[in-house]
């Protein structure tokens, strides 16, 4: 396996401020030049513009300008910069990325079981990862985003990820609010499309917010109305209720311009004797390998109800991407735009490994 771009041994300032590390610091660009390189002439389209390749870096590994460039420099065409919020927020405790052992035949989200944590990172490669979404303060993030933005190639594009930070004494209206003043100072850095996370268990009004229809309704309203013509995604979780998926498709499929599924599987997380592994934190995440299943079958899921409902939304697929062949799996699933977090931290090449199949 190659060096991750991300190092789990490292805390999260440590990585901020050192990284990005392995393949992705040394410095080598394999972006397309202008032209046909692939043979598409910038002709996959994402939410209008158009990009050399319809496969990128979803939100999360991307931690700052440093990781957002690296990763545009090893040719993935759309790199989402990590989810950032209206003002500085702390993350968990280190570890924070840890490997995770799933048992063989175990399909995780479908069964509940405590899920080994250690740091044996081996394929097939399963990870948890443990951030609690941390923010530095707008005035950072905004001038780091737009210092990306003025780096980005012909057929490239940044993609900001927001959401609002939880209070202790919740209220609908400030509730909503934090949406809209994070959408607000996204757009001011000029980025060309947004994505808005309603798949982190802090975000909820009862579990995720994904999960609160008439919430997440609200919630996306008030910022189109913000945002006005910018591209809007949402970022779900996978549903195992099939009448709730359906109903959170009815009523915001028409509303936003993508739908990106899925983030992590919330797991319970243990270390080798069968205690904490996370400081704090009994359950974390899981990504990479072992969710795979759950990103298809979502993609698929969002396809038929697009179709059933007459839709037009871009289904971006999430979830175990590790390499080239599950990339053009989802694809064939019906995935519009593939993305992956765990995998290309792990393979900084994975984008020109599948471009080079694309040709």
């Amino acid at each position: 396996m190659l060096v991750p771009f991300y190092d789990p041994d490292k805390s999260y300032k440590e990585n901020f401020e050192q990284g990005p590390f392995g393949a992705f610091a040394n410095g080598e660009v394999l972006a397309n030049p202008i032209g046909k390189t692939y043979g598409v002439d910038f002709g996959y389209d994402f939410l209008g513009f158009k990009v050399n390749s319809p496969f990128g870096i979803a939100a999360g590994p991307l931690i700052n300008g440093n990781f957002a460039q690296a990763a545009l420099d090893k040719g993935f065409d759309i790199v989402t910069y990590k989810t950032v919020r209206t003002k500085k927020y702390p993350c968990h405790p280190w570890p924070n990325v840890l490997a995770v052992e799933v048992p063989a035949g175990l399909t995780l989200g479908k069964e509940d079981k405590k899920l080994i944590a250690n740091h044996n990172f081996k394929e097939p490669l399963s990870i948890t990862n443990s951030f609690g979404v941390p923010s530095f303060d707008p005035e950072f993030w905004q001038e780091d985003i737009k210092k990306v933005i003025k780096n980005l190639r012909p057929g490239q594009i940044l993609v900001g990820a927001f959401q609002r930070t939880k209070k202790e004494k919740p209220d609908v209206e400030e509730y909503i609010n934090d949406f809209v003043r994070a959408a607000r100072m996204m757009k001011e850095t000029g980025v060309q499309v947004m994505e808005v996370n309603f798949s982190c268990p802090n975000e909820g009004t009862v579990e995720l917010l994904c999960y609160d229809v008439a919430r997440s309704v609200e919630v996306v309203k008030a910022i189109k109305s913000e945002i006005k013509d910018t591209p809007l995604i949402v970022k779900v979780s996978f549903y195992k209720n099939e009448k709730l998926l359906r109903n959170f498709v009815k009523e915001v499929g028409a509303l936003v311009q993508g739908i990106s599924a899925i983030n992590t599987i919330f797991s319970e997380i243990v270390d080798e004797k069968g205690g904490e592994a996370l400081p704090g934190r009994t359950h974390s995440g899981v990504c990479g390998h072992a969710i795979k299943w759950a990103g298809l079958d979502m993609v698929r899921r969002l396809k038929k109800l697009r179709e059933e409902f007459g839709y037009s939304y871009t289904i971006i697929g999430v979830g175990g991407v590790m390499n080239a062949e599950d990339f053009f799996e989802y694809r064939e699933a019906g995935a519009d735009i593939v993305m992956s977090a765990t995998g290309a931290m792990w393979n900084p090449y994975l984008a020109k490994e599948i471009k080079e199949r694309l040709r």
